[in-house]
């Protein structure tokens, strides 16, 4: 199941969503242009290892590109492979606009990176002596899904769906796509409990949670919440 489109118009252009997206790819073509060996050494020089972010580890001279905490951020534009970028330029494509239409453009850069962070926290602390490094903008894409489940669950989506050979369409609630998107993270956490590297399903329940937690202090006032959470609004425009 792969959302393609949701119906839900903004009346912005969503220039930070853009912004993401172009950089994920721009860096990703950087990746995969480089020679093995290279690309190796991208991956553990830019992503987050939790041995080394908690000072656990040392990464060899010849890898330490910047600080240990600015992986944190580096780590959100990196990508292990075409689908592994696909899949998290597709949601964002889909639910993002609408998240940087219901903050506004600063406040949404706040809140992507922030969701980020607290998945990063959320895969690295119950193995802080891991030496696995993790990459990818899931965690902070997962922040937005938790927002647009909050704000928009009756907004209907496209999604498509493989059955044999054949691919069939069809428009639901996203509260159906999007809760059934984070109980399938929490089965597949469980199910790979105590495994070494893979999908770090920690980071996107983490994201998701903190992006249910912190959409009513980053959204516009005039923007209402369709499922209560958290109720908060600290901003005034």
């Amino acid at each position: 199941m792969f959302p393609i489109h949701d119906e839900n118009p903004v009346k912005i252009i969503p220039y930070v969503t853009y912004t993401v997206m172009t950089i994920c790819i721009g860096v990703f073509l950087w990746q995969v242009t480089r020679t093995p060996e290279v690309r190796h050494g991208i991956v553990y020089a830019l992503g987050v290892t939790p041995a080394v972010l908690f000072d656990h580890r040392e990464l060899p001279e010849s890898l330490v590109w910047v600080p240990e905490y600015l992986t944190i951020f580096t780590s959100m534009f990196l990508h292990g492979g075409w689908m592994h970028l696909i899949g998290n330029m597709l949601y964002l494509w889909v639910f993002g606009n609408n998240i940087e239409s219901a903050m506004g453009h600063v406040r949404y850069l706040l809140f992507y990176l922030l969701c980020g962070v607290v998945a990063v926290f959320a895969q690295a602390l119950p193995d802080m002596d891991s030496q696995v490094p993790m990459i990818g903008a899931s965690g902070a894409i997962s922040g937005v899904l938790g927002a647009y489940l909050l704000l928009y669950p009756r907004a209907r989506v496209m999604i498509i769906v493989p059955i044999l050979i054949i691919i069939k369409t069809f428009h639901v609630p996203a509260m159906f796509v999007l809760a059934g998107w984070f109980l399938m993270q929490i089965v597949s956490s469980v199910a790979t409990a105590g495994q070494q590297g893979g999908v770090a399903f920690g980071a996107h329940i983490g994201g998701f949670i903190a992006g249910m937690l912190l959409v009513s202090f980053f959204k516009r006032r005039d923007v209402r919440l369709s499922i209560p959470f958290v109720h908060f609004h600290p901003w005034k425009s």
